[in-house]
């Protein structure tokens, strides 16, 4: 097994993400799938397991608790989350914390994430009623967390301006990170700006939820020429596996074939060749097929509405390439006068820009493109009434 030497520890490069887990009929979680992919997981090398408090309607803890607690405490890493991004009335750190601990039956974590520092929870994050990252110092000053750091779906910019503030105190950054999204959410410069801050990468979406592990049909038959042996999903985990931030690789592993496959390709480095990697960035390309922005900003002047037109885009292409929350995330934190649907159609963006991009098209479509799926605030009152319902089960 690949390992990582980071903060004294020894960690396995592929890490167990526990959001995908498994699933029954019923939607309930497949503990006996789940025990035998953690036994796979710990007979060959695996060692780092991940959850979160909203992850499967707040079972995944429990779930991990019930096949961890058969091993010796220090022969695995955990981590765990705090969910300041989906922040409600009822969510105090401490409370919350305690309830973690609990549920996942140990006295300490050995990593621990501020979950998802983004530009809708950034303030939250950094409100002193809530005394969030105070509070979380202290159980690392107390040994209840070994290690902290942050997860983040957010911008580069929105990075910068935290790590400014809190850069000295946090240990690691999860992001999402794979050969897609190196160039659709900036994720090269992002690892940069760790390296910058002396700041190592854990990696989540290796495989973007799925997708490079499905690729389109032309484009998997040129990736098997070349490494006949390889998954598609090896082929990104290979990507990342040359990047040298990038000291944790989180696999969200559903299946116990999924498990088999990613401990096959983290047995040993297989570095991929500059012409295999040009070959994943014109693949990526072709799935993007991305409005042609290059952030020149010409348009942004002119614009009557004070837009960031080349920032609505590139949220634009995110959303179009896979709409997800993060995306939304993003559209909630802007006020309603600076969104897609704020764009009066006047076209004069388009009438100055060197690519003759229709911007009013592309944000109105956009716009209504994100119509048809929940908002942010929607996805987070959701997921709130679902912990008060396993709340009342558990009362």
């Amino acid at each position: 097994m690949l390992m990582s030497e980071v903060h004294g520890n020894r960690l396995s490069l592929l890490g167990f993400g526990a959001m995908r887990l498994p699933v029954r009929e019923d939607g309930t979680i497949d503990q006996v799938q789940v025990k035998a992919m953690v036994d796979y997981a710990m007979e060959n090398g695996v060692n780092y397991f991940d959850t979160a408090y909203p992850y499967h309607g707040g079972h995944s803890e429990l779930s991990l608790r019930e096949v961890l607690k058969e091993y010796p405490r220090e022969s695995y890493f955990l981590a765990d989350k705090y969910p300041g991004h989906q922040i409600a009335s009822s969510y105090d750190p401490a409370g919350v914390f305690e309830d973690q601990l609990k549920k996942c039956g140990v006295d300490y974590f050995d990593y621990y994430l501020l979950h998802n520092v983004c530009e809708n929870s950034l303030d939250v994050y950094l409100d002193e009623k809530w005394g969030i990252i105070p509070y979380f110092l202290e159980q690392r000053r107390q040994g209840r967390i070994r290690r902290l750091g942050f997860s983040s779906h957010g911008s580069l910019a929105m990075l910068e301006g935290f790590l400014e503030k809190y850069g000295n105190q946090m240990e690691f950054c999860q992001l999402q990170l794979n050969y897609v999204d190196w160039t659709l959410q900036d994720g090269k410069e992002k690892c940069a700006l760790m390296a910058k801050y002396g700041i190592p990468v854990w990696v989540m979406e290796p495989v973007r939820g799925g997708k490079l592990a499905n690729l389109p049909e032309e484009a998997a038959a040129e990736l098997k020429a070349l490494r006949p042996e390889e998954s598609q999903a090896a082929w990104a985990f290979r990507f990342l596996q040359d990047v040298p931030e990038v000291k944790m690789i989180l696999s969200g592993m559903s299946s116990f074939e999924q498990m088999k496959d990613n401990v096959k390709t983290f047995r040993e480095a297989k570095p991929l060749l500059e012409e295999e990697k040009q070959l994943l960035f014109r693949i990526a390309e072709d799935m993007k097929k991305s409005v042609p922005c290059t952030a020149c900003r010409y348009c942004v002047e002119g614009c009557p509405m004070g837009l960031d037109i080349p920032g609505l885009i590139k949220a634009a292409n995110d959303f179009a390439y896979h709409p997800s929350a993060n995306v939304s995330m993003m559209m909630d934190a802007l006020p309603e006068d600076k969104r897609p649907s704020a764009c009066i159609g006047c076209g004069a963006c388009t009438g100055i820009c060197p690519q003759k991009i229709d911007v009013p098209g592309v944000l109105s479509h956009f716009a209504e493109h994100m119509t048809q799926y929940p908002s942010w605030a929607e996805i987070c009152r959701q997921r709130e009434e679902a912990q008060k319902a396993l709340m009342a089960k558990k009362e």
